[in-house]
């Protein structure tokens, strides 16, 4: 396999061997791969359809609580049931757009995740919303993966500027 499919793309025998470690790829995004990176290969039709969707779906998925609601409207349950899964519904999704926006900017703990599991999962309108409301201006958590990456571009910038060659091959001057 020749250097240039294989990603290093230089041509020397030291770094086909791994001696000097490849610079960092991008983290690819749900939906965008990584169009992100320069905006390309479609990324504005994938925004378009990305805040399209996500609002159809909001949509959507209100239709099927208010089908929900009549159904408890028609069960005449009582209004105190009505009013708690009215608001336990509410409630949810407010939580869950707000941790869905938070993890937009910084990654979630695995662990908060996992609890918050049946809360998001009951709350998925406020999954969506923050969504649509994310995609008008960008790439759901492409200012958290841009800042990511650029960090870890400029920590091998650094790592790669430090080491030139083989200091074994370096020219001795008498």
């Amino acid at each position: 396999m020749s250097d240039k499919q294989n990603g290093n793309g230089s041509g020397t025998r030291d770094q086909a061997a791994g001696s000097r470690p490849e610079a960092p790829a991008p983290e690819p995004l749900r939906y965008f791969g990584t169009t992100w990176v320069e905006h390309d290969n479609g990324y504005t039709l994938r925004r378009i359809a990305a805040s399209v969707g996500s609002l159809a779906l909001a949509a959507g998925s209100c239709l099927v609580l208010r089908f929900a609601y009549e159904g408890l409207q028609i069960a005449d349950i009582g209004t105190f049931v009505t009013l708690l899964v009215t608001v336990m519904f509410a409630a949810c999704s407010a939580l869950a757009f707000g941790h869905t926006w938070d993890s937009f900017r910084k990654r979630p703990d695995p662990d908060r995740q996992a609890s918050l599991r049946g809360l998001l999962t009951i709350g998925f309108v406020g999954s969506l919303l923050a969504y649509f409301v994310r995609s008008l201006t960008e790439a759901p958590g492409e200012k958290l993966h841009r800042r990511e990456y650029e960090t870890a571009l400029q920590e091998h910038q650094k790592r790669s500027a430090r080491r030139t060659g083989n200091p074994a091959r370096k020219r001795r001057r008498s």
